[in-house]
């Protein structure tokens, strides 16, 4: 039965309406942790490739399909030389806040455009136009969920490098050491669903603010429109 419901034509649909926004997602917010890195004086990210657009080089399978099925999850990090920073822990965390702070800033627009989108009701009057809100919809959202995901401060997610750069050098590095075992608590804590409701609280709390901008969106052009 779910296979015969993913590939029907509603269930590709449905697909490609979560696939499309998390490939958008996670491809800004990985190119934001290498940009900020490059900035800073690393260039290990641009010559790597990662300084991209292309979600392919940005992809991690177990990442991806944690946010098909939890709706959080992760990319493939950046690699990060700390070395080429002027001060290491501290070009780590604005490194490690370019991602979420990105994520935050792509929603604004998307927003707007989704609210300029819904005010167009023949749009879904259409299979094609309601995929298209839908999706537009849903990268404002999962764009939302990824920032908030990954202020956690667990490894290797980027909370616990903004955390670790609090403290002293000497617990830094003793905490870095221990970084790779962070994916495996990571992966335990979501398959648990330990934290989805505290997630999908503040997601649904910081996407609601946001989705101001999609409400004046709607009302100017609805202004617009019945004035035309």
């Amino acid at each position: 039965m779910q296979l015969s419901r993913i590939f029907s034509a509603n269930g590709l649909r449905e697909a490609a309406g979560r696939i499309i926004p998390i490939l958008i997602c996670i491809t800004f917010h990985e190119l934001a942790h290498g940009f900020a890195a490059y900035k800073l004086g690393d260039r290990t990210a641009k010559n790597m490739g990662r300084l991209s657009l292309n979600p392919i080089r940005h992809i991690d399978p177990i990442g991806c399909l944690m946010m098909l099925l939890t709706g959080f999850g992760w990319a493939k990090p950046v690699p990060v030389n700390m070395g080429a920073f002027r001060d290491p822990k501290k070009g780590m965390a604005i490194t490690a806040l370019a991602g979420p702070a990105s994520n935050i800033i792509l929603a604004a627009p998307v927003l707007f455009i989704y609210g300029a989108l819904i005010s167009f009701p023949a749009l879904y009057g259409t299979a094609f136009g309601r995929f298209i809100v839908d999706t537009v919809g849903n990268t404002a959202y999962i764009s939302v969920a990824l920032a908030v995901f990954n202020l956690i401060p667990i490894p290797p997610l980027d909370g616990s490098k903004v955390l670790f750069a609090l403290a002293s050098d000497r617990l830094y590095i003793k905490l870095m050491r221990y970084e790779r075992y962070g994916m495996i608590l990571l992966v335990v804590v979501m398959y648990m669903g330990i934290l989805s409701g505290p997630l999908q609280s503040v997601s649904s709390t910081l996407f609601g603010w946001l989705f101001k901008i999609a409400e004046a969106a709607n009302f100017i052009f609805g202004r617009f429109l019945t004035a035309g």
